[in-house]
């Protein structure tokens, strides 16, 4: 049995993880990538941005300069073995396997063709300034706590396994993310409310946790 389904009726939903991918401008979802299978591990790394580090700044240990760096690395398995078997019902993946799955993750770091031929126009028109093209902003949806703006920093596939016409019919696709914080984006970028939102829900989760007594540390 997978980690996605189950056929006990009293079992609760299980949801999966995935991307959301939201308009920058309007805030309006673009698209909604859910994970095939949920990974059954997650990597999270927190850089603490501290103030008085750079050379030759008076020590100021106890003061923050904003929100830690946070990092999440995760491995995504997409298959679609199963899907070749019956006959007639899933032909988009008899003719192009997996291709298409990856290709949504994929374009996700590609800026558009019409994006790339536009900024070619105003090359050979002599525009001196060409403002890098905007991606649109994704959040990383791993339940309800965890609802978080990111940038993907790093995507690597594997693939595993091919049908007779040479398409992925498996494959484990590495996901490298960057927590954008208010540092990042400013208060005024859609991305702000999200990362506020996670942040908060942090704070809320911390209150819940039962403080311990001074006899438990030996003090």
């Amino acid at each position: 049995m997978d980690n996605q389904t189950t056929t006990c009726p009293n079992w609760p939903k299980l949801l999966k993880g995935g991307i959301v991918v939201i308009d920058p401008e309007t805030s309006n979802v673009r698209r909604i990538i859910p994970l095939q299978y949920n990974p059954d591990t997650i990597s999270r790394t927190l850089q603490v941005q501290g103030a008085g580090e750079e050379a030759g700044a008076r020590s100021q240990p106890l003061r923050l300069k904003g929100p830690p760096t946070e990092t999440i690395k995760l491995d995504a398995e997409i298959d679609a073995t199963d899907q070749l078997e019956p006959r007639d019902k899933y032909p988009e993946t008899k003719e192009n396997g997996i291709l298409p799955q990856l290709a949504v993750l994929e374009t996700l770091i590609y800026p558009t063709t019409a994006e790339l031929q536009a900024n070619n126009q105003l090359a050979q028109v002599g525009t001196l300034e060409i403002i890098p093209m905007e991606a649109p902003l994704t959040l990383f949806v791993w339940g309800k706590n965890r609802v978080v703006p990111v940038r993907i920093t790093e995507l690597s596939v594997t693939e595993e396994a091919f049908d007779p016409r040479l398409n992925p019919i498996r494959a484990k696709v590495s996901l490298g993310l960057r927590v954008l914080s208010v540092s990042d984006v400013g208060f005024s970028h859609p991305g702000a409310v999200k990362y506020l939102a996670y942040q908060e829900r942090k704070e809320f989760l911390a209150s819940l946790c039962k403080a311990g007594t001074k006899g438990q540390v030996g003090m």
